[in-house]
């Protein structure tokens, strides 16, 4: 009789015991979710962190790529992270400010950096580790900066000086740093998520937009905008973030194993950068359908003349403290 219930009893444990085992055995899912395409200096960095996540963890964990917005768009990605609805994203840094950590907003302020070892300075340095700290109250954990290179201008009309923007109708991202830029040279800025770009452009919505050769390619901006000026006034770069309480919860391994999939990748996505953006501009300069311009030295004084203005004008908002760090690390030389 105790033998027979001891069978009866292991049998009605067998079939709730195997999911428990299967469960145990089920890899760590990380959702990697962004905007742009798979094509692009930020989606290869992306597919290089899942191959090299899923590799050094033999397997525990997958990394699942949601690229061109297919998840959630500009202004819902950082909430989902927040929720937990996905685990890791790489929005552009302007993104942080409507978070409530406006200090990100510095990396907006037009010609603070003069090439990209200015840009790394800033963001290698004691300033780019401090603004992640500032994340972290918000349930999010910086991990590391992707470069994307300098921004550049486009527009359904030819703009040179800074009178050609008068009037015109510019998308931007939510900055403030941004808006203040565009009506600094007499533009009106338009917040828009980056996957509605192509159809405001198309259907005139807006009238132009700034952004990278990268982006402008793959997203075929070029098909839509008659004219872009390497004007080179703003740089673009993104923030590897994860959901902070999914971080920490992580085994202590498998965490030290994707801290190394993310610097490696780091180093690669910011090695393609320059490469991908000049091979973007030579396929927009083959397809004809773009005039692209080069300001003359006079010009770009003009520019840079108009646009100074913002940067005292958002010391308040950015944090005096947070500007001048930014100068110092970028050897930042205001125009004459």
């Amino acid at each position: 009789m105790i033998l027979r219930r001891l069978a009866l009893a292991a049998a009605l444990a067998l079939p709730f015991s195997l999911p428990t085992a299967a469960f145990a055995q089920a890899p760590i899912v990380i959702k990697f979710s962004h905007v742009v395409a798979p094509d692009t200096p930020k989606g290869k960095g992306a597919q290089r962190f899942k191959e090299l996540a899923e590799q050094k963890t033999g397997g525990k964990v997958k990394v699942e790529l949601y690229p061109n917005s297919q998840l959630y768009k500009d202004k819902e990605e950082l909430e989902a992270l927040q929720l937990g609805s996905v685990q890791m994203l790489a929005p552009s840094l302007a993104k942080f400010g409507p978070l409530g950590v406006k200090e990100f907003e510095v990396f907006d302020l037009p010609y603070l950096f003069k090439d990209t070892d200015a840009f790394r300075a800033v963001t290698d340095g004691q300033l780019g580790a401090d603004l992640f700290k500032k994340l972290e109250p918000k349930g999010i954990k910086g991990l590391a900066y992707w470069d994307n290179g300098f921004h550049i201008m486009s527009a359904n009309k030819p703009l040179h000086n800074v009178a050609d923007f008068k009037g015109m109708k510019m998308r931007i991202q939510s900055s403030k740093v941004l808006d203040a830029q565009m009506r600094a040279l007499g533009a009106i800025p338009q917040v828009m998520a980056f996957s509605e770009l192509y159809q405001a452009l198309q259907s005139g919505v807006v009238d132009g937009t700034e952004g990278v050769p990268s982006n402008f390619y793959t997203q075929k901006i070029f098909e839509v905008q008659k004219h872009m000026t390497l004007s080179n006034h703003g740089h673009l770069a993104y923030a590897v973030i994860v959901n902070k309480k999914f971080w920490d919860g992580l085994p202590a391994d498998i965490r030290t194993q994707l801290e190394a999939a993310i610097k490696e990748s780091t180093t690669y996505a910011n090695a393609i950068a320059s490469t991908e953006n000049g091979r973007a501009l030579e396929g927009i300069k083959a397809s004809g359908k773009t005039t692209i311009y080069t300001p003359t030295p006079a010009e770009t004084t003009e520019w840079k003349k108009a646009l100074m203005p913002v940067h005292k004008e958002m010391e308040a908002r950015v944090g005096k403290a947070t500007v001048e760090a930014a100068y110092k690390a970028a050897s930042f030389v205001a125009p004459k």
